[in-house]
């Protein structure tokens, strides 16, 4: 495939780790936009969702879309909202091929609670099952409101119950 691959899913799907596998079995350059806005401006995206706000965010998140998406063959992975901009999904539908990764929320919630670096599940209360509940809701109802994005990509995989190589494979054979 000559075009960039985009990996695009809610947060704890694996697009960064199935990002990184995938363009090396495929030998070409991975970008991860979170990352791209952490070296552009040497803070981390929670600082820049506490001190700046999710619009400022977002705005620096559709310029290195853009600047990542300059390149043809590479694979790309998206914060987990990039979805919700109007540009952000016309471009990636213009330029390259997108993959949605998937998961059920509960498995989400797993994998995300081993970090601590994720801004739109931050709680006042960090501690007991209430917050795991809480968080549980708050990955829901994110869910609801972007899944009908999710869902115009090309191709949706489901991660739940997949390893990361599992995961590559099929990915692999979606677009050789």
């Amino acid at each position: 495939m000559k075009k960039p691959i985009i990996l695009t899913g809610f947060m704890g799907t694996g697009k960064t780790a199935v990002g990184e596998q995938l363009s090396q079995k495929l030998g070409c350059p991975f970008l991860d936009t979170d990352v791209m806005v952490e070296k552009a401006t040497g803070k981390t995206i929670p600082e820049i969702f506490e001190k700046q706000g999710e619009p400022a965010f977002r705005e620096l998140e559709k310029k290195m879309l853009k600047k990542a998406l300059e390149n043809e063959m590479i694979v790309i992975s998206t914060g987990g909202g990039a979805v919700m901009d109007s540009d952000n999904r016309t471009l990636m539908k213009e330029k390259g091929f997108i993959i949605a990764l998937s998961a059920s929320p509960e498995v989400i919630l797993e994998r995300v609670s081993q970090v601590d670096n994720r801004p739109m599940l931050k709680m006042a209360d960090k501690e007991g099952k209430k917050d795991q509940q809480e968080k549980l809701e708050k990955i829901k109802n994110l869910l609801s409101k972007r899944s009908p994005f999710y869902r115009e990509a090309n191709k949706i995989v489901d991660t739940t119950s997949k390893k990361i190589e599992e995961t590559v494979a099929e990915i692999l054979k979606i677009v050789s």
